[in-house]
């Protein structure tokens, strides 16, 4: 008699914000549904997998972070990778594929996955089924849909491939000593692969698939459907496996009119917002993810007092230090307020930095809106409850685990100030959630459709373009009312904020300087009013009475500021040439410029220290809007020019007319604006330093736009001055980021 084997496949993730975990997590849950069974690691967790060994199809989902960097939690796995002792045939019995998550706004563009595909190939493993690359600058489901979507395909085949050569393997071997041993028989094995024919017999469509989660092999959810009916449905009783569970979900005819919500934004009534759609999706209908399975279980308990555990707080290499000064740096009406912050870490001798690292500040979510939640949530007379999280016993979810990050013993309020980002774009999967528990129509199917395959469109335009968090998509939706429990397990951990250090240790002992401009989110649909960015505005609010404008002395009875928690970043790559002769070139427009003000003091310095050394040139590229308003250290990049500490300065200034500036513009000649108008001016001199002298080239700033520029500028430098074309040219700059001497500190 057959014996049955239920096929697996293993999923291994590296994840530095949960979204690689996630997608992971959904392809482990989906497999079911395929009659498959996934098991789901972190890279991290070795003990728990063994590639040497495995002989089953493997999916990796990993992200990047950095300048290109694994997470965290791959490092140990990719520098195992890397070892030159591995022979080219270490990883010859592997089957794999891989989806990368990255950022066309950075540079290194899922460098982590392209480093594990690269290393797999080199290592004789063997892909059966294309790699993956998401861009989240543009959205990562335009790639991971249907990636997903292929990939249940592709695992069957690399399944039943991989159990046909075993069996084939088995069958040779049991010929060639069928002589000795006539009693030996080859394994009768059965297994049970669902192809895409084995659904013939059932009302199926296609299943479509989510960044966030699963989707289900459902029934598309028509537009005038007003009934909830979910049911299981075997097509094939003999293979012993749930084929499908086809899923119809409540929906409402769509063509009402737009919800009367509390917050409704000013703007034409007929067109399409967060609470109302305009055909053809009001008419469609719809791909929803499966309905993510509920994990945890929360209870809130009274109780006289909580001990209010700081959890991470108490974090060893968390330090917490005052702040010594505060100074705004720009003037007037300029458009951003940029404000440099020196912090005391003389009391913290093991605070050790050099110019160029950055380390985190971390900062609680804003009262108000904590407040709000909690009102929102009806929670707000039991915000000093302690809160109890446990697994719930017979989850459906593979891998559950009650997060980390939510330490024991805390209150509601605590929860929600210091564990959970409130503020975070709901992922689709959440959305999908919270449609169970939205009790009016109109709004359900809104909320579908915003979830669904084909609301993407809407989805990324009224939701994640706008950064509109969760607390502001509920206003909009009243009739939602989730539990507690549901925001616990959707919400991701509260993260802290990372900073360039703008000063030097041996200019400015025992104290750390970094600068800030303070991020403003515009009013929109759902967001009545602005607001400002989470750690800046608190930043901010923190010094405000404090703070030192422009062109006033300091007050030596000023109020005391107070104290920050902080931790220093590792970053061994973002930092001066440790040989002091070689040359170097530094842009950074706006607070970009922060990191080279810790560099051009290092060197200061060092020029007084060693007066008999050769120093290499140093090149500045700024940028700003006005050179009266927002020329950041406009004095001392002056005068480290006058020193010779800074050999060449070169400023444009984006909104000043051109009788405003020093330098005399030619007709013939247009006016540079931004920084990579001068870099090109200048682009002999850059080729120079790079490519003749070996120098460095930094790049500190927007990653979206300026960033990009400044690489594409380079690119038509070299095929300039090398004579070359676009192809050699990409070579060559690449050439330079393998050689760690193009380096970039960048943010979206």
């Amino acid at each position: 008699m057959p014996c049955e084997v239920q096929p697996r496949f293993l999923v291994l993730y590296g994840s530095q914000k949960g979204q690689a975990q996630s997608i992971a997590e959904g392809i482990v849950e989906e497999a079911q549904d395929h009659g498959l069974v996934a098991e789901l690691s972190c890279l991290n967790q070795t003990e728990k997998f063994n590639l040497e060994k495995e002989n089953a199809p493997v999916v990796f989902i990993v992200s990047t972070t950095g300048d290109g960097e694994p997470p965290d939690n791959a490092l140990q796995f990719v520098k195992h990778m890397k070892k030159k002792t591995l022979s080219t045939d270490h990883y010859k019995h592997l089957r794999y594929t891989l989806l990368a998550l990255g950022d066309t706004n950075y540079a290194n563009f899922c460098n982590c996955g392209k480093t594990i595909e690269r290393r797999l190939q080199e290592l004789g493993a063997e892909q059966f089924y294309n790699t993956g690359y998401a861009d989240d600058g543009v959205g990562l489901e335009v790639v991971v849909d249907p990636w997903l979507e292929g990939l249940w395909k592709a695992i069957k085949e690399a399944l039943s491939k991989m159990a046909s050569d075993r069996i084939a393997l088995l069958k040779e071997d049991a010929g060639s000593s069928s002589k000795e041993t006539p009693d030996s028989y080859t394994p009768n094995v059965q297994l049970n692969l669902l192809s895409l024919s084995d659904q013939q017999d059932c009302h199926i469509v296609r299943a479509s698939a989510d960044t966030d989660s699963k989707y289900a092999t459902a029934d598309s959810i028509p537009a005038s459907a007003t009934q909830t009916a979910i049911s299981d449905l075997s097509c094939d009783p003999t293979a012993g496996i749930p084929v499908s569970v086809p899923q119809t979900i409540a929906t409402a005819n769509a063509s009402i009119s737009a919800l009367d919500t509390q917050t409704e934004y000013a703007g034409d009534p007929q067109a399409a917002s967060l609470s109302r759609s305009l055909p053809p999706l009001s008419e469609s209908s719809l791909n929803v993810p499966a309905l993510p399975p509920p994990y945890l279980d929360v209870s809130l308990q009274d109780v006289d007092t909580v001990e209010q555990n700081i959890g991470r707080l108490n974090n060893e290499s968390l330090i917490e230090v005052p702040i010594h000064r505060a100074v705004q740096l720009t003037r007037g009406d300029s458009v951003k307020t940029a404000v440099l912050l020196e912090l005391d870490i003389s009391a913290h001798p093991e605070m050790f930095f050099e110019p160029g690292d950055s380390f985190d500040v971390f900062c609680p979510n804003r009262a108000t809106e904590v407040e709000a939640m909690l009102h929102r949530l009806g929670l707000q007379d039991k915000r000093n409850h302690r809160v109890h999280v446990s697994l719930k016993k017979e989850t459906k979810k593979k891998g559950a685990q009650v997060p980390s990050y939510i330490p024991q013993n805390i209150s509601l309020l605590y929860l929600f100030t210091w564990c959970l980002e409130i503020r975070s774009v709901p992922k689709k999967a959440f959305l999908r959630a919270l449609v169970e528990h939205t009790g009016d129509s109109v709004q359900r199917r809104r909320l579908q459709e915003l979830c669904s395959k084909q609301g993407a469109a809407d989805y990324n335009l009224h939701v994640r373009d706008l950064s509109l968090s969760v607390l502001e998509l509920l206003t909009v939706f009243p009739s939602c009312s989730p539990p507690l429990r549901l925001l616990i397990e959707h919400l991701p951990k509260l993260q802290p904020r990372p900073y360039s250090a703008a000063s030097s240790r041996l200019k400015h002992p025992g104290k750390l300087h970094f600068v800030f401009n303070v991020v403003e989110f515009p009013a929109c649909y759902g967001r009545p009013a602005g607001k400002r960015g989470l750690c800046t505005g608190w930043l901010f609010d923190l010094i405000n009475r404090g703070l030192v404008f422009p062109g006033k002395a300091e007050c030596s009875d000023s109020l005391a500021l107070p104290t920050i928690h902080v931790s220093l970043r590792s970053n061994c790559s973002f930092r001066p040439p440790s040989d002091l002769s070689v040359p170097f070139i530094m842009i950074g427009p706006g607070t970009g410029v922060a990191p080279f003000i810790g560099f051009l003091q290092q060197r200061e310095k060092e020029r007084q220290e060693k007066p008999e050394a050769v120093f290499g040139e140093t090149w500045l590229f700024f940028g700003c809007r006005h050179r009266d308003r927002d020329y950041l250290f406009r004095e001392e990049l002056e005068g480290f020019l006058c020193s010779g500490v800074l050999n060449h300065l070169k400023v444009c200034f984006s909104r000043d007319e051109p009788e405003q500036e020093e330098e005399q513009v030619t007709a013939s000649a247009a006016r540079p604006r931004y920084v990579q108008h001068i870099l090109l001016r200048n682009g002999r001199y850059v080729t120079d330093i790079l490519l003749k002298q070996s120098g460095y080239l930094y790049v500190c700033g927007d990653a979206k736009n300026m960033a990009k520029d400044v690489n594409d500028t380079l690119i038509e430098i070299i095929k300039a001055e090398l004579r070359v074309d676009q192809f050699e040219a990409m070579k060559t700059l690449a050439g330079l980021r393998e050689e760690k001497r193009y380096l970039q500190d960048i943010w979206g």
